[in-house]
């Protein structure tokens, strides 16, 4: 994905001149949007011009370049994406209107202290009578963000804000950004505990591996409302339904199917659970040593040793390309480059490959297409995207809705099931196993 600029110029108004405006643009390797005219002024054109680079180092290059043009002066150099998340992306507005005193004696003191009574009486009335009912919080400790080496809560943010926005976009779910300040799981646990009653669903969000397991089960214990970490479930929805519907186009059974899975990490771990669950019997993982399997030494987690005690049946040992051999399903949850298009030829005929690691998938998606039937990454910039936003609002939605206690695996299953459901028999190709998040019966 490349950089978007708006290049705010001031240029001689003369004939031509802008002709060598954009030559220089282009000569720099960038491509150009939009044009439009800011103002005119004595002798000049302020403009906006809009223009798309790889990354921001060439946008430098190019204001650089057009700074030494005669005639043109760089007036500011601005990055969309910065501009879209001036200020914060999301903000609360109120959902009843306060224009007088009889209004406020409503919504506040001393009409408020009514409701205050009749919640401590019977807690459930919070349900109905608060916000609690569409409310969710987004919780992060910052320990797995975009790969950035930090402790602290802050660089977070913009992603949880992100995450929250989607919510509201596309299930109409109220949700907030926590960026908690704590590093041990016992905090973090005892923060979103604290401050549970506030909400109708936790969302755990960017926790690393192993820490994200420890951290959701015991506050799945400990909280009577659904406690969801996205990157392991809503990864997992999004995979099997993808699946289901490559399976349809190539005339194969989740039971009968061979499945290689390189990641041990939380969404490998959850996505093998969730293939498990849907019935497919033989799954071999690999970490950064090998294929997993029981015994195998240096198994230090509790949850490898579970994946290694529950798949590989046939107690296969080696490297991702002896677990290739004979798969029907390859799935990258992992890292870059890890595989080339000569060891997917170790498949069996019609394999699909998911490869998911995102910017750079496992294995580079036009060399997998010459040896897989269906291929899916984690990129928009390709065709069957994964997206765990496909998952994550819907199924809160439908949570908070019959409030739920929990998202179980039997909800999971019939969410991967509903959105491959929303992909229809004449829709249905090697390009389009996967709805796109803008589809709007997914939610739904």
């Amino acid at each position: 994905m490349g950089t978007t600029l708006i290049l705010r110029l001031r240029i001689e108004n003369v004939p031509g001149r802008f002709g060598q405006v954009a030559t220089a643009i282009g000569a720099a390797g960038g491509n150009i949007g939009a044009i439009d005219i800011v103002r005119a002024e004595r002798g000049a054109l302020i403009r906006d011009v809009t223009v798309q680079v790889v990354d921001p180092r060439q946008g430098d290059e190019i204001a650089r370049s057009l700074g030494r043009l005669p005639g043109v002066e760089v007036l500011h150099v601005s990055d969309r994406t910065f501009l879209m998340h001036l200020g914060g992306k999301i903000e609360v507005r109120p959902r009843v209107p306060v224009k007088n005193r009889d209004d406020l004696s409503l919504v506040y003191t001393p009409g408020v202290a009514r409701v205050c009574q009749a919640i401590a009486a019977d807690p459930e009335k919070a349900f109905s009578l608060t916000i609690k009912r569409n409310a969710v919080a987004v919780v992060t400790d910052g320990t797995a963000v975009l790969g950035l080496a930090t402790s602290a809560p802050w660089p977070p943010l913009p992603v949880m804000e992100g995450k929250c926005l989607l919510f509201k976009q596309l299930a109409g779910v109220d949700a907030f950004p926590l960026c908690l300040d704590a590093r041990e799981p016992d905090q973090v646990v005892a923060a979103v505990r604290a401050l549970a009653p506030a909400f109708g669903g936790v969302n755990l969000e960017d926790i690393a591996s192993p820490r994200c397991f420890e951290i959701e089960e015991r506050l799945r214990r400990e909280l009577d409302i659904p406690v969801f970490h996205d990157d392991q479930h809503g990864t997992a929805v999004v995979v099997l339904a993808g699946l289901l519907n490559a399976l349809r186009l190539v005339g194969k059974r989740l039971e009968d199917l061979r499945v290689a899975v390189a990641g041990a990490g939380a969404a490998g771990v959850a996505c093998t659970r969730m293939l498990l669950a849907a019935g497919v019997g033989n799954i071999v993982v690999c970490d950064r040593q090998g294929i997993l399997y029981r015994g195998r030494p240096g198994l230090d987690s509790p949850v490898k040793r579970w994946v290694a005690e529950h798949t590989n049946p046939e107690g296969r040992r080696g490297a991702l390309r002896d677990a290739l051999e004979g798969a029907d399903f390859f799935l990258g949850v992992s890292g870059p480059g890890l595989l080339t298009g000569e060891d997917l030829r170790r498949m069996a005929p019609d394999a699909v490959v998911f490869a998911l690691a995102n910017p750079v998938p496992e294995v580079d998606p036009a060399e997998a297409g010459r040896h897989a039937r269906v291929v899916a990454t984690g990129r928009s910039d390709y065709p069957n995207q994964i997206n765990n936003c496909l998952c994550f609002p819907g199924l809160f939605r439908g949570a908070l809705d019959c409030r739920a206690r929990e998202i179980n695996e039997a909800m999971k299953l019939a969410a991967a099931r509903a959105i491959a459901a929303t992909v229809s028999p004449d829709q249905l190709s090697e390009d389009y196993i996967i709805p796109t998040v803008f589809n709007r019966q997914v939610v739904q």
